[in-house]
């Protein structure tokens, strides 16, 4: 307990697919407590795969906003329980998922600036809907059949090492228009994507203006398609959040702008002003600009922590916020990345992104606004089929062993004899394509998987974004 008393530090936070993260730092840079809560394994009862609900049309993907709320609740009341001194934390910031939306409902913001010290996040933020996310009334994203309903689970002030059920009428405060929210993973909205284009002169005049041409995932996009399908709930929408400005506004007590960087990946924000297209708000929705708020730089002090934070868990008043920022920015910046400088990021989506004085767009690939100089830029190419794939192909071809991967990729020869693989389980962004292709050395597709041994379908998967890796930054020259 006396390690983590006494130390002055700053907390970093990421609200990911598949996880919440905490991490605290030292003056001097170094971490001396982490902790993160896994979706899938420790929120069972939000019937996630990988952190998102994948719907029937194959398309739709979307998260549940109270697992990420009760995320949060469960790592702050762990940190409580193991002895640690929250009232030397200086400030924090974070990152989040990036593209993903969350719509708070009129009446949040009051909600947010009110809450009692004496219940969790998630009691007095969860919506009724939550208890009950099979009826689909309130989200267009509600396309195929969820888990059935049942309670959400409190947990004891006194720790997490018991549940009780939470009583089904003790739903409290209705704070978000829809429950399950989109994420980065959706590929629902091409029927939006080819309307922006149109709007501002197509996809080549989009790129030049917001970084990017029309992506499915882009939260302008997805706006667009709630308003067309449910604009009831679109007009009780009080403010928009990306994941990232969502997990600050918790933290606040009020609604946290979206930053730059972040804001860069929604098809809507001028890269070069910084500030939003009104071309593009128009063609997504109405009043869009007043439910979005002004964008911020990233490195922004967006407010001091709400007392909510100060009264339950003994942070100081003065702890700072600083704007959160999405997770590809937030690498960059954690990487201390320089002028010709390239990293990869392997994980639930597998990245690659450099800083850029000039910005260069095409279309393909993304610029994004520099989260460390706002006078700069970053350009990232995002591929959709990461550690989820691979882990897929691993439980297939190798025992679920990552040693028994490991060997077979020792296995086999260099350059696999010229074999080649490209294994899209949902559909890719770079390049737009679904399936598993495999090529012969002859360049002859191979149509039937027994055909190839276990070995040389796992060296090709590996090797297959290798290649794309040493390929991409020609995309964004």
């Amino acid at each position: 307990m006396a390690e983590h008393a006494g130390r002055r530090c700053c907390l970093g936070w990421d609200f990911s697919t598949q996880q919440v993260k905490v991490v605290a730092v030292d003056a001097e840079l170094n971490v001396f407590y982490e902790d993160s809560v896994h979706f899938d394994r420790d929120l069972q009862e939000f019937g996630t795969q990988g952190g998102v609900h994948v719907h029937e049309d194959g398309l739709t993907v979307t998260s549940p906003v109270l697992m990420w709320v009760q995320a949060l609740d469960i790592i702050l009341e762990k940190m409580k329980a193991s002895g640690f001194d929250f009232s030397q934390v200086l400030a924090l910031s974070g990152a989040g998922q990036q593209h993903g939306s969350v719509y708070w409902k009129a009446g949040a913001s009051q909600v947010l600036a009110s809450l009692s010290p004496d219940l969790l996040l998630h009691e007095q933020l969860q919506t009724s809907c939550c208890l009950d996310r099979g009826s689909g009334a309130n989200s267009p994203h509600h396309t195929g059949p969820l888990q059935p309903s049942r309670t959400l689970l409190r947990v004891p002030p006194s720790g997490i090492s018991s549940w009780d059920v939470m009583p089904p009428g003790d739903a409290g405060k209705a704070c978000f228009s829809i429950s399950d929210c989109p994420v980065w993973m959706d590929s629902s909205t091409t029927a939006q994507c080819h309307q922006l284009e149109a709007t501002v002169g197509g996809a080549q005049a989009l790129s030049c203006l917001t970084g990017s041409r029309a992506y499915e995932r882009f939260t302008g996009n997805q706006i667009a398609k709630l308003y067309q399908q449910n604009p009831e709930a679109y007009s009780h929408t009080e403010r928009i959040s990306l994941v990232s400005s969502f997990a600050a506004s918790l933290f606040l007590g009020s609604h946290s702008p979206i930053d730059y960087s972040d804001g860069s990946g929604m098809n809507l924000l001028r890269i070069q002003d910084k500030v939003w297209s009104q071309a593009c708000l128009g063609a997504c929705a109405p009043h869009l600009e007043e439910k979005l708020g002004l964008p911020v730089p990233s490195c922004s002090v967006v407010g001091a922590i709400s007392s909510y934070f100060v009264q339950r868990y003994g942070f100081p008043p003065g702890c700072k916020v600083v704007a959160f920022t999405g997770d590809n920015p937030a690498s960059l910046a954690g990487m201390r990345l320089e002028e010709g400088d390239i990293a990869v990021s392997l994980g639930t989506s597998d990245t690659l992104f450099l800083w850029l004085q000039e910005p260069t767009p095409t279309l393909e690939g993304h610029i994004f606004c520099n989260p460390v100089d706002p006078q700069h830029y970053m350009a990232l190419l995002c591929f959709k089929n990461g550690s989820l794939m691979r882990e897929k192909i691993r439980d297939e071809l190798a025992s679920s062993s990552w040693s028994e991967f490991s060997k077979a990729l020792q296995s086999t020869e260099i350059g696999n004899c010229g074999n080649l693989g490209f294994y899209f389980d949902v559909m890719e962004i770079t390049p737009e394509i679904i399936g598993r292709h495999r090529f012969s050395a002859e360049n002859h597709e191979c149509l039937r998987q027994r055909f190839w041994p276990p070995e040389e379908h796992l060296t090709t998967e590996t090797s297959c974004r290798c290649w794309q890796m040493c390929l991409a930054p020609q995309c964004m020259s």
